[in-house]
């Protein structure tokens, strides 16, 4: 058969198959699998079961592994052509929590359609790209070119220590020539997109303390130290006026060559209200994927409906810090600690408590895999180029994988794209993207061969 016969009998099939997904995404939505709740550790181990069967039924040696932070992993093996390269599709199927149900529009754990969107918690991340496999390779059938892994995880959500550990004391369950992580998406529904950039990430606790006790703020306010207000001004001195990251030390001046972003559509995507700006000297894609950034994430100190007048003697906050690739979360890290203790003023105590460290990734796009995947890609959506995007976020994973495999290609797709909402209520997925995510996959697992 012609590659366009292939291509239009493999776009045929995942269309008729489209109906079978939206019952497996019913499904798999339907189990409340968050990994940090244990009132739903039986929903956890049940979605994995769920899918450790499901791609049973397509041939595959697929078993449940309960890994060290005790989530239902699935990994699993289907023989190809002898001689032929391996891909290992990479998803997960543990979830963020619902949060409050009144916020939701319709029930977060059972999947509703609305407008052509499918809603539910987990529909697009990840829950929407295990169902993108499943189609994949449901439409494949038989004529599959290439060895195929699958590699489900059960904590993406909650760090995925589990996996990376796996990985580590098991790296035959992962070896692959190709590796897809079926985690990410298209900067917008319906532009075929690969993400290339990963930002790593440095979390810490900052804690000020300047008195042995609070003290009132009306006897002594003025002459004392105080923990909150140096607190603030250490903050402060994280970003300049323009919203620059400026940590004494950390370059902040990268720039990013893929795709543009424009700061209309960022606007949109995030949900700035009118008036606010859009912070940076740089492009928001320069600065959301290529330029560390800080977030305060947290902050212990009294509410404002429990507050006294007094001045505080100790206040504290958690400091998200993602970091591009080129650096290495230990150096900045200390950069970080030097600068907070520099600029937290009035000689107050400043300690700083690593959190959690993620190393930032970068992909190679030169090689064979990369090169089938993206000629797939370019059927599927019938365009002539892709797009190269960042995420700002970590998926810790696909460091651990580059290490363990090195000589490994690894490339980020899937069915997430903003109008997704996901970790939001009313999250949601364009049922097209899973889609075309599929028929990508499809392509490239047929015509994939050495």
């Amino acid at each position: 058969m012609s590659p366009n016969g292939i291509a239009d009998r493999l776009t045929k099939s995942v269309t008729d198959l489209m109906g079978r997904a939206r019952e497996d995404l019913s499904t798999l939505v339907g189990f409340p699998s968050v990994h940090l709740d244990s009132s739903k550790a039986d929903a956890s181990r049940a979605s994995a079961e769920w899918v450790a069967a499901a791609f049973a039924e397509l041939g595959f040696s697929a078993e449940v592994i309960v890994t060290s932070d005790g989530s239902p992993a699935v990994v699993g093996h289907r023989p190809g052509p002898e001689g032929s390269p391996t891909v290992a599709l990479y998803s997960h199927h543990d979830v963020q929590p619902a949060g409050d149900d009144a916020l939701w529009s319709s029930p977060p754990f059972e999947l509703t359609e609305r407008d052509g969107r499918w809603y539910g918690r987990g529909s697009a991340d990840c829950k929407g790209n295990v169902v993108a496999h499943l189609t994949a390779l449901r439409a494949a059938g038989d004529d599959l070119a290439c060895n195929v892994r699958i590699i489900i995880e059960g904590s993406e959500e909650a760090g995925g220590e589990g996996l990376d550990d796996l990985v580590k004391t098991r790296p035959e369950l992962f070896a692959a020539d190709l590796i897809l992580i079926g985690d990410a998406g298209n900067v917008a529904a319906g532009l075929p997109t690969l993400t290339t950039s990963l930002r790593g990430v440095v979390n810490v606790k900052l804690t000020v303390s300047a008195l042995e006790t609070a003290i009132h703020s009306g006897a002594a306010g003025g002459p004392t130290p105080d923990a909150m207000a140096a607190l603030v001004a250490g903050l402060a001195s994280l970003r300049n006026d323009r919203g620059d990251t400026t940590i004494d030390g950390v370059p902040n001046d990268q720039t990013w060559e893929g795709v543009v972003y424009s700061d209309e559509q960022f606007r949109k995507d995030v949900g700035a209200l009118p008036g606010t700006e859009i912070l940076g000297s740089g492009t928001p894609a320069e600065m959301a994927w290529a330029r560390p950034a800080v977030t305060v994430i947290g902050v212990d100190a009294p509410s404002t409906a429990d507050c006294a007048a007094a001045i505080i003697p100790q206040a504290s906050a958690m400091l998200n810090l993602r970091i591009p690739p080129g650096m290495e979360p230990q150096p900045v890290y200390d950069a970080l600690v030097a600068h907070l203790k520099s600029h937290i003023p009035w000689g107050v105590r400043v300690d700083v408590e690593p959190d959690a460290f993620g190393r930032p990734f970068r992909a190679h796009t030169d090689g064979p895999g990369y090169q089938a995947l993206t000629d797939a890609m370019k059927t599927a959506y019938g365009v002539d180029g892709i797009f190269y995007a960042g995420q700002g976020g970590s998926i810790p994973l696909c460091t651990v994988l580059a290490e363990a495999h090195p000589d490994a290609e690894i490339a980020l797709l899937g069915v997430e794209e903003p109008l997704c909402h996901i970790h939001a209520p009313d999250e949601s997925v364009d049922p097209a993207e899973i889609t075309r995510t599929a028929l990508t996959e499809a392509l490239l697992l047929t015509s994939f061969a050495r």
